[in-house]
C-alpha cells in the first residue's frame, strides 16, 4: 500500500514537473519574440509600447515627407505636429546590462604601438617643415592611419535624411564624405563593428534643416530632437556607445546649424568627435576632440573650370586684393565700411558687377580676402587655394581646418579683425620673396582639399578621416 501510493505521488509529481517545464519554456518564447520586435523592427520606431495610441514613428514621418514631396507641399509643415507627438510621448526606461561587449585588447595594443611609431617620428628634425607643422610625424601618422583605421557606419535608418547629403552645392563636403565613406571604394569601412576604431553616424544636417525645420519659426527644436532620437537608438540597440559615452563615435556635417542640431544630446555634444565646416571656437567648437571641416562650393558637383588649372607662377595678377559677397555679419561690415568702392588696387564689392565673375577675379589678383559671414567658414578659402591666390583669413575664432597638421602660415596670410583698416598696408608689407613662398605653399597644399572621384591618397576624404584618426589616438578607453 504504501509502496502503490508512493509510486502514485512520484507519477504525479513528474507530470506536474512537466507542466511547470511547458509553461516556462512558452513564456521565454513569447519574451524572445516580445524583445526581438521591440529591438530589430523599424531602426527609428518609438520604444513605446505599441499599445501607446500617441507616438508617431520616425519611419511613418517619414512616409509623410515623401507623400509630401510628391505634391509639392512643404515637407515640413507636412510633419511638424507629428513631430511633437513622437517626442512628447512618455518612453520607458530600458534597463543597463553588464553585457557590453569590451573593445578588443588587441585594437588597443595597435593604437599604443602607432603612438610610440609617430613620437618617434617627430624627434626626426632635418626634414624642413613647409606647409606641414612637422612633417616627420604627419607621414608617419598618416602611414599608421592608412594600416590601421577602422571605421563602422551605423546601417540604421535608410531613409532620406540618413545614408545621404548634398553633393553639388555649399554643403558638398558633408554629402561627398557620407557618399565615399559608405559607397567609395576604401579599405577604412569595416562590417565587423568589433574590429571598429570610430564609429560613424551618416544623418545629414542639411537635409534635416530642409525636411524638418519651418520657415520661419527660427525653431532648431526638431533637428535636436531627431538628433536625441537617432542617437537613443544606436544607444539601445548597440552596445558601443554606451561603452565609451559616445567618445569613439563622429558625425559630420557642413551647414550653419550643424552645432546647435548636436545640442540633441550632451554627450555627443561634449565628448564625441563633430566634424563641422562651422568651427567655431567661441561657440562650443573644440579643437581638441572636434574637427574642422573644409567648406567648399561644388557648382553642378564640379569645381569650376578655370578655378582647376591655375596659370603659371609667373604670369602677372594685376591686382593686389579681391573680395565679392554679401553684408553677412560684423567682419564683413568692417571690411566694407573701410574698403568697399574706395580702391582700385584692393578691390571690395559687396555685388559683383555682370560683366566680372569670380574665379577669373580670383585669377587675376595676388591676394583673396576670406571674411567670414554669419558663420566663420567661407567657401572662399578653399577656392582661394585653387586659384593660387593668397587666402587672406579675416575671422574671430574660426579654427582652420587640418590645422593640427597644417602649417596655415606656410599658404596663408592671417589679419586681425582689428587691423582691417590697415588691410592694404599689411598687404603690401608681404616682401616679394615671402609672397612666392606663399604661393608655393598653395601649390603643395591644394591636394589636401581636392574631392576627387573615387577619393585618392591626401585628399580632402583622407585628411578628414586622418583628423578623425588623430582624435582617436588621443583616447584610450
Amino acid at each position: 500500500m504504501r509502496t502503490k501510493k508512493s509510486g502514485d505521488d512520484s507519477n504525479g509529481g513528474f507530470y506536474a514537473y512537466l507542466g511547470v517545464l511547458c509553461c516556462v519554456l512558452i513564456i521565454s518564447v513569447i519574451a524572445v519574440v516580445s524583445i526581438r520586435f521591440s529591438v530589430s523592427g523599424s531602426p527609428f520606431r518609438s520604444s513605446v509600447s505599441a499599445v501607446n495610441s500617441g507616438t508617431v514613428s520616425i519611419a511613418e514621418l517619414q512616409k509623410k515627407v515623401i507623400a509630401a514631396a510628391l505634391i509639392n507641399q512643404n515637407p515640413s509643415r507636412a510633419i511638424s505636429s507629428d513631430v511633437s507627438l513622437y517626442r512628447n510621448s512618455s518612453s520607458p526606461q530600458i534597463p543597463k546590462t553588464s553585457t557590453l561587449v569590451k573593445k578588443d585588447d588587441k585594437i588597443e595594443e595597435g593604437l599604443a604601438r602607432a603612438r610610440a611609431a609617430i613620437r618617434k617620428a617627430a624627434g626626426v628634425r632635418n626634414l624642413s617643415g613647409g606647409i606641414y607643422r612637422n612633417p616627420g610625424a604627419f607621414y608617419q601618422s598618416y602611414k599608421e592611419m592608412e594600416r590601421r583605421f577602422k571605421v563602422y557606419v551605423y546601417e540604421d535608418g535608410d531613409f532620406i535624411m540618413i545614408h545621404d547629403g548634398p553633393c553639388k552645392d555649399i554643403y558638398a563636403s558633408e554629402g561627398r564624405f557620407i557618399s565615399e565613406m559608405e559607397h567609395g571604394n576604401n579599405k577604412f569601412r569595416t562590417r565587423d563593428p568589433h574590429s571598429a576604431h570610430v564609429y560613424f553616424m551618416p544623418f545629414s544636417v542639411t537635409w534635416m534643416v530642409k525636411f524638418l525645420y519651418v520657415p520661419p519659426s527660427h525653431s532648431l527644436t526638431p533637428l535636436k530632437e531627431f538628433v536625441s532620437d537617432y542617437v537613443r537608438l544606436i544607444s539601445i540597440k548597440y552596445p558601443f556607445w554606451n561603452r565609451s559615452g559616445g567618445a569613439d563615435h563622429f558625425m559630420l556635417s557642413c551647414h550653419d546649424w550643424a552645432p546647435f542640431a548636436s545640442k540633441g544630446n550632451d554627450f555627443l555634444y561634449n565628448t564625441s568627435i563633430r566634424v563641422l565646416c562651422n568651427a567655431n571656437s567661441s561657440e562650443g567648437f573644440n579643437p581638441q576632440k572636434d574637427v574642422s571641416l573644409p567648406e567648399i562650393y561644388l557648382y553642378n558637383g564640379v569645381v569650376s573650370p578655370k578655378l582647376q588649372s591655375p596659370p603659371p607662377a609667373n604670369i602677372s595678377r594685376p591686382y593686389l586684393g579681391f573680395f565679392a559677397g554679401g553684408l553677412h555679419g560684423h567682419v564683413r561690415k568692417t571690411l566694407f565700411d573701410h574698403w568697399k568702392g574706395n580702391d582700385s588696387d584692393l578691390r571690395v564689392y559687396e555685388y559683383l558687377p555682370k560683366d566680372m565673375d569670380y574665379p577669373s577675379e580670383m585669377l587675376r589678383s595676388k591676394f583673396c580676402l576670406c571674411p567670414s559671414g554669419y558663420e566663420v567658414a567661407s567657401p572662399r578659402v578653399v577656392e582661394a587655394i585653387y586659384a593660387e591666390c593668397v587666402p587672406v583669413m579675416l575671422s574671430d575664432h574660426y579654427v582652420f581646418p587640418f590645422s593640427d597638421v597644417l602649417n596655415w602660415d606656410a599658404f596663408s596670410v592671417q589679419v586681425n579683425i582689428s587691423d582691417i583698416p590697415r588691410l592694404k598696408e599689411i598687404l603690401l608689407a608681404v616682401p616679394e620673396d615671402k609672397y612666392m613662398k606663399l604661393k608655393e605653399g598653395l601649390r603643395a597644399v591644394r591636394k589636401h582639399f581636392e574631392l576627387n572621384r573615387p577619393a585618392l591618397r591626401f585628399d580632402m576624404f583622407h585628411m578628414i578621416l586622418h583628423s578623425i584618426w588623430l582624435r582617436r589616438l588621443n583616447l584610450r578607453l
